[in-house]
């Protein structure tokens, strides 16, 4: 049954009629629609006033002056600098009156970042978006074209750029600051430069609507090639309150979170970038990328208790020698941006029995804050993801007939709420394919929900491998060839066969001086259905992955191809 935390509750207050609505589920067999089966209090509840924008609303939820000047917000884990709220408040402040009255940034103004994690990051971000600008960002990792054409898809007017990251956009001509003084000289404007030289006091105040919009960020979507994602301010506001709802910040003002996930990716940019967790008060432990021994230490020396990582961090942290740290100060691991197996949830769970794990489910077109579950429930429920959070709909649609499906079914996952992007960028035709006319977006996801409101991601449409007539999803092979002690990482694609339309093939890292050949086919058969059985194997020292964790599928199907395959 489910927790008192859990309040059966409806969240369609126009139906008269409640009697196909199941309280245990959430569903309507009428509509065919999941149901939030819990709701925000009053102090909870979203704004709805048209006038705000999410920067201002963050900042309204920094703690009160007196308490501010002492409050540490931010701490770079690699020189020990730390800046307290009021610090990061009177930066905030000073660069939107820079970036208005000495830049000339407008309201509706495009401003590009590219940069790694860095005490600036926030400070731009929200600098930018409460001047009614609009940011969109970028891996520093892309080449000097993957930015020149985000840059000429969004139309930017400015760009902020690492001192190592600023040569990729010489060639786009766009006017750019440095984040930060570089050890060369030059005349090149610094961020930092122009919150030191600007009054904090003398601010713009344009009028920004909820519904204008914030952020573009550049996500593949469903499917196709990258496209710029626009989630308004509203957007931002109902996926911070949404966050701020699942962390319960009642009992997070003294913890202390540590940020390696990337802040121009939907987990980092949320929660760090725009300033989720400013909103509970909290001190974050900032590193630039991540490293495993340097969170580590980090854990350690900063007493860390909350960390936000992805499913290769968990596996490393689980697989890893950790004997000479002292990471009891941990409380609690949030898992979002890929799906997080059962083996490795459960390594986590044995290797550190005093540590809360979250699984979390999100995407860039609506955020990262969908489903909840406590640390109780995610005990035993294992695989699940959780149940749907406030003010958030879904349906699981049968991917061959379109009905909605009841629970148990499996289908694609829809979502309906105030998370929903707007659309896709100058793209109609890719918007509404992801969106439908009523506002229900297709994740492209492959779910279920069981009897009692839990979903279960069980992997991506798109990736699902067609053997024989049966749908075979890569994740569950990968979670399988995890649970090896000898596996350290592995991924599974799909390899066309005349006979069989596709067959799986995995690709494996093992560990230092373990063979396994030959062994891998016969360790999965053991273990499933005929149909699921892997048919080839390739060793390889690293899965290619992206900054959030995503395995790239593509870059090892192009890599199948090129290969002479040799059946095991």
């Amino acid at each position: 049954m489910p927790s008192e935390r859990w309040i059966a509750t409806v969240e369609d207050r126009h139906r008269s009629d409640l009697s196909n609505y199941d309280r245990r589920s959430g569903f309507d067999s009428l509509t065919g629609i999941y149901h939030s089966l819990v709701q925000f209090g009053e102090h909870q509840k979203i704004p709805t006033w048209d006038e705000l924008d999410v920067a201002t609303f963050v900042l309204s939820q920094f703690p009160q002056a007196k308490e501010a000047e002492s409050r540490v917000a931010l701490i770079d884990s690699a020189t020990n600098r730390r800046v307290t709220y009021t610090q990061l408040r009177r930066s905030i402040d000073s660069l939107a009156t820079g970036l208005y009255q000495v830049l000339g940034v407008c309201k509706g103004d495009v401003v590009f970042v590219v940069s790694p994690n860095s005490l600036l990051y926030p400070t731009i971000c929200l600098a930018v978006l409460s001047i009614g600008a609009i940011l969109t960002t970028a891996n520093p990792l892309n080449t000097d074209s993957e930015l020149a054409k985000q840059i000429h898809d969004s139309g930017v007017k400015l760009g902020i750029a690492s001192p190592e990251e600023v040569h990729k956009l010489i060639s786009t001509r766009v006017r750019t600051l440095l984040t930060s003084r570089p050890s060369y000289d030059t005349k090149q404007l610094s961020i930092e430069e122009l919150i030191e030289s600007c009054d904090p006091m003398e601010l713009p105040n344009p009028r920004i609507d909820r519904s204008d919009t914030a952020v573009i960020l550049y996500s593949s979507g469903t499917t196709g090639t990258s496209k710029g994602v626009i989630l308004t301010h509203a957007n931002f506001i109902s996926i911070i309150k949404n966050v701020k709802w699942s962390v319960d910040a009642s009992s997070s003002e003294n913890d202390v979170f540590l940020c390696f996930v990337p802040m121009f990716h939907i987990y980092g940019l949320a929660f760090f970038g725009v300033g989720g967790v400013f909103c509970f008060g909290v001190k974050t432990v900032l590193m630039p990328r991540f490293d495993l021994q340097f969170m580590l230490e980090a854990i350690q020396n900063h007493r860390v208790n909350n960390v936000l990582a992805v499913p290769p961090v968990i596996l490393g942290l689980v697989k890893a020698n950790t004997n000479s740290y002292d990471l009891s100060s941990l409380r609690r691991v949030c898992s979002g941006a890929a799906p997080l197996s059962k083996e490795v949830a459960d390594g986590l769970r044995e290797k550190f029995p005093f540590v809360e794990l979250r699984p979390g489910y999100g995407l860039t077109e609506c955020g990262l804050a969908i489903f909840f579950v406590s640390h109780e429930e995610a005990r035993a429920r294992l695989g699940s993801s959780g149940r749907l959070l406030p003010s958030i709909s879904a349906k699981v649609v049968d991917i061959e007939s379109g009905l909605a499906m009841p629970p148990g079914g499996e289908g694609e996952l829809w979502l309906k709420g105030q998370v929903v992007m707007k659309g896709y960028l100058g793209n109609e035709e890719a918007t509404a394919a992801t969106i439908d006319p009523d506002g229900w977006l297709r994740t492209g996801d492959l779910c279920y929900f069981d009897e009692d409101g839990f979903v279960y991601i069980v992997d991506r449409i798109k990736e699902i491998i067609k053997h024989n007539g049966y749908q075979v999803a890569p994740a569950e092979l990968e979670a399988i060839l995890l649970s090896h002690p000898e596996i350290l990482d592995s991924a599974v694609i799909p390899v066309e066969d005349e006979e069989t339309g596709q067959i799986p093939k995995a690709y494996v890292v093992r560990a230092a001086g373990s063979g396994l050949e030959g062994q891998v086919i016969q360790f999965v058969a053991s273990q499933v259905a005929p149909y699921k059985k892997v048919r080839r194997v390739s060793f390889i020292s690293a899965i290619p992955r992206s900054a959030a964790g995503k395995i790239l599928r593509k870059h090892l199907v192009s890599l199948s191809q090129h290969q002479v395959i040799s059946k095991l």
